[in-house]
């Protein structure tokens, strides 16, 4: 969890570069530095953005129940086998600490490409493969990191996820991923009870962003409001995603601490109150 995640950063920029398929948990804990041990989403920055050196990317799963960490670990041994890449799952001390009931069935799955890229002995039937991720001269390089880019250009049109609840009808959005994203559907309860059509996005790919999911709102929602356990990290992607034709506003919780449900409805109230 996020201390152990940083010391690995070198190891997953090697395995990108060399376009092998991997799966990374991330139980992301309060930082930065030795921090604490309460739940936290302050490593959103590094997993989406910056996890290791050099032009690469990595896909980032966010579960935000026990049931979905089952089904994305799944999902992204799929995905990691599928692209050879490596795939982050992506929860939080919380999740990382919760009990609840959960099902386990045999996923569909999607069909896998041959591992003809695979060290695991010719008998003597082909030319051996070698794992590298050493390209001494630029232009070979500079090939190689673009034909990946290619591939990263298909995932963000294809493999986009995200979760709507109470959307159809919204006039205000609040977007939260994992654990935060349970408790802002409490506050979105408490906010329709008042009478207030408040709905929540929540993504559950952090990369590739779900951005065609949020330009669907745009004309249809006065205000978002994101909720996070950090300082405010997902908030730029949510303004690109909606090219700021929407005004995105930000609460969050930091240190280990949790945002509870009346807090987020305090939040939005207060937005509700400046717009109208």
């Amino acid at each position: 969890s996020s201390p152990g995640i940083s010391l690995k950063a070198e190891a997953i920029s090697y395995i990108a570069g060399a376009d092998l398929p991997a799966v990374v948990v991330n139980i992301v804990r309060a930082g930065p530095g030795l921090g604490g041990i309460q739940p936290a989403q302050s490593d959103y920055n590094q997993a989406t953005k910056g996890l290791g050196h050099g032009d690469y990317r990595m896909i980032v799963l966010a579960p935000s129940s026990v049931q979905e960490i089952i089904n994305l670990t799944a999902e992204a041994f799929d995905l990691a086998d599928y692209y050879r890449m490596p795939v982050m799952i992506m929860g939080d001390g919380m999740l990382g600490q919760m009990m609840e009931p959960v099902t386990f069935e045999l996923p569909e799955g999607r069909k896998l490409p041959e591992k003809t890229w695979a060290t695991n002995g010719t008998g003597m039937n082909r030319e051996h493969n070698v794992v590298n991720s050493l390209y001494i001269q630029p232009d070979v390089l500079e090939k190689i990191v673009l034909e990946r880019s290619k591939k990263y250009d298909h995932i963000e049109a294809t493999e986009a996820k995200a979760e709507t609840y109470l959307m159809e009808d919204a006039e205000y959005m609040i977007t939260a991923y994992g654990s935060t994203a349970r408790i802002a559907k409490n506050a979105i309860d408490e906010l329709r009870e008042q009478g207030i059509k408040v709905g929540l996005v929540r993504p559950i790919t952090l990369w590739p962003f779900p951005k065609d999911t949020y330009k669907q709102y745009v004309g249809q929602v006065k205000a978002i409001l994101s909720v996070e356990m950090s300082l405010g990290q997902m908030i730029d992607d949510v303004k690109l995603a909606v090219e700021s034709k929407i005004p995105v506003d930000f609460y969050g919780r930091t240190g280990g601490n949790i945002p509870y449900p009346e807090e987020i409805v305090t939040k939005m109230k207060e937005i509700v109150g400046g717009i109208k």
